[in-house]
């Protein structure tokens, strides 16, 4: 739903994923978006971590699958996202991942946008790569940061969903939300201000000693930590 979740979990598939071709593409970029989408075209195979930039307008041959990681804020952005697989006569899936709350939103499409959907019953035996998430965190304060973005701009994206009377922001597990975002601490945001989160366990290690790998991005950083002390 927005550029930092892009940004973080294109990242994160790069390193969880191996011998797969990963690109990101985001609204953004600007000048970057042509040369990446012209350079994925070209693949014989692939993945990639869009918005809605991608949604519509554009045509990609023998896509797949269509992961819906995020509801769409609109309706018919949805058909759009669906519309990138299955063209031209080929044969393509499109999945929208949501939560048992959220399952009227499916009433919602079928009646909104004459879309009829199945259920596909959940993976089992699904690897548990939060963990590793976690470490590139704790190992690289970039990745840590982009973690941090990502789930604010995630919870404020949340918020502001046409659909409000059932993507609702007070139904929100935060504390699963931070879970599956492998957050070492909950972010400070006006949307948290004043709430406790017992099912989240913070990380004991102090974050403000978290680094840059980028070894000039740190030496910045720590000139800024000096200024301020």
């Amino acid at each position: 739903s927005t550029c930092a979740c892009v940004e973080y979990y294109g990242k994160a598939l790069e390193s969880l994923i191996k011998q797969v071709k990963i690109m990101s593409i985001h609204g953004k970029m600007k000048h970057k978006r042509n040369k990446i989408f012209t350079e994925f075209r070209k693949l014989p195979g692939g993945i990639l971590v869009c918005t809605d930039v991608m949604a519509r307008g554009i045509d990609i041959p023998e896509v797949h699958w269509v992961l819906q990681y995020d509801p769409p804020s609109s309706a018919s952005a949805f058909v759009h996202r669906c519309g990138r697989t299955a063209r031209i006569g080929n044969e393509g899936s499109a999945l929208v991942f949501l939560l048992p709350m959220e399952e009227s939103y499916v009433n919602f499409l079928s009646i909104n946008q004459k879309c009829p959907m199945q259920e596909m019953k959940p993976q089992t035996n699904v690897l548990d790569l939060l963990p590793k998430l976690k470490s590139m965190a704790l190992a690289d304060r970039a990745v840590f940061e982009k973690g941090m973005k990502a789930f604010v701009s995630y919870v404020q994206a949340y918020a502001k969903h046409e659909c409000n009377l059932i993507f609702r922001i007070k139904d929100l597990d935060f504390a699963s939300l931070a879970r599956g975002f492998a957050l070492l601490k909950m972010p400070k945001m006006p949307e948290l201000r004043g709430k406790c989160f017992p099912e989240f366990t913070p990380v004991t290690v102090n974050t403000d000693s978290i680094s840059f790998k980028d070894k000039n991005r740190e030496k910045q950083r720590q000139k800024k930590l000096e200024e301020r002390r």
